[in-house]
């Protein structure tokens, strides 16, 4: 069996956690299993070589930021490498350029294009087990780019889809993907297995196991994932296609965002052309905006309502500055959170979304905008009531049963 296997930040975090993984990549090895390693950088290096860059310059160029922030994915797999061949496992460490790996060149948030799989499949061939170090590729004219936030998961993916791994199993201090958050509902349950689109609905609403590039990806070259604790030898949660999960749950899990601010254009002018002016604009700032509502017009007028990240709050007020001439208010409440039902169950079951508001009201809950597609239920709530919501949708769907 080809398995990839992804450590992440916390797994690598010290000396003695990179000699713990080093174990547990030998057992692999030792039980017959050819074995690529994928790793971040030390928890808190990332973050320490920022501070340092900031220090000569509050705005150091993305390609310099590269360069530097790719160091220190290299310096945990030079130090895993190392720790394999001592104990008698030949072992070969490679960087995103030695592995392969072709990006675009965006930098600090590159896309891969492509990989080359004959450096790995060499080294694989010789024996060896390959360390490669995640987060980062190389640009068709040379110059080294990181792929952005949970790049060396994507980093795994690929190269388990390029070399037609058996499993991407992706290592982190969580030992799999729950219901919801068990430290807002503490009868949540680990999932045994999860479908791609569910895991990408929890991913982009606030689930942080995984990165919901890296989940797509998997999607797209049909990449069998299971994410599992680096620190417990126990099961994780298996995530991969729909058909390939026997029993469907109506209800997979409840996702809470609370990173949620929401934006309220109160007697914009009725004109055609209006909406597609003020999205342009915050476009043009890369602001993503997530739910919409518009309401229709009367004498002219009409409200629009839509929510985007709370951490982006003073750059969308910014933006909207010139268009408060076209409403009569604007007025912005970073005290929202989304809560979330996901489920592929939904698709053929009635009165999923009839439960949940349900649920709300019971619990005096008001809710403010409303969003579904077909797996999935998003409402905006006061953040006040979040964790509360979370938990009674927990229960009303019998989740932790």
């Amino acid at each position: 069996m080809l398995l990839v296997q992804k450590y992440g930040g916390t797994s690598v975090g010290n000396l003695d956690r990179i000699a713990h993984v080093a174990k547990k990549v030998a057992k692999a090895k030792a039980e017959g299993h050819d074995v690529v390693v994928v790793v971040s950088a030390m928890s808190g290096e990332t973050n320490k070589l920022i501070e340092w860059a900031k220090h000569f310059s509050p705005t150091p160029s993305k390609r310099d930021m590269d360069l530097l922030l790719s160091s220190g994915e290299r310096v945990t797999s030079a130090l895993l490498s190392i720790a394999l061949n001592e104990m008698g496992y030949p072992t070969v460490a490679m960087t995103g350029r030695q592995a392969g790996i072709v990006t675009d060149d965006t930098h600090t948030s590159a896309r891969i294009e492509r990989i080359d799989p004959k450096p790995l499949r060499q080294a694989l061939d010789e024996g060896k087990i390959v360390v490669v170090a995640g987060f980062q590729g190389i640009t068709p004219d040379g110059r080294v780019t990181t792929l952005g936030r949970g790049g060396s998961d994507l980093t795994a993916v690929a190269i388990a889809g390029a070399l037609g791994a058996d499993k991407c199993e992706i290592y982190s201090d969580v030992d799999g993907i729950y219901t919801t958050d068990p430290r807002i509902e503490p009868k949540a349950r680990k999932l045994p297995k999860i479908s791609y689109d569910e895991m990408l609905e929890l991913a982009s609403l606030g689930a942080k196991v995984l990165q919901n590039r890296s989940v797509e990806l998997a999607k797209k070259l049909g990449v069998v994932i299971e994410a599992k604790s680096t620190f417990e030898d126990v099961p994780g949660t298996i995530i991969t296609k729909e058909e390939e999960i026997m029993e469907k749950p109506l209800v997979s899990g409840i996702a809470l965002d609370r990173n949620q601010a929401r934006v309220s254009l109160q007697g914009v002018k009725d004109r055609p052309g209006i909406a597609a002016e003020i999205f342009k604009a915050l476009a043009n700032e890369s602001i993503n905006v997530d739910m919409i509502v518009q309401t229709i017009g009367h004498d002219g007028h009409t409200n629009l309502d839509f929510t985007v990240p709370q951490n982006e709050l003073e750059l969308v007020r910014r933006v909207m500055e010139p268009f408060g001439r076209e409403c009569g208010s604007i007025e912005y409440d970073p005290s929202v959170a989304k809560v979330s039902v996901v489920g592929v169950g939904m698709k053929s079951h009635s009165g999923v979304a009839a439960k949940a508001f349900e649920t709300m009201a019971q619990e005096n809950i008001n809710i403010e905008m409303i969003s579904t597609s077909e797996i999935k239920i998003s409402m905006i709530i006061d953040e006040k009531y979040s964790e509360l919501a979370v938990r009674a949708l927990h229960s009303a769907y019998e989740l932790d049963r």
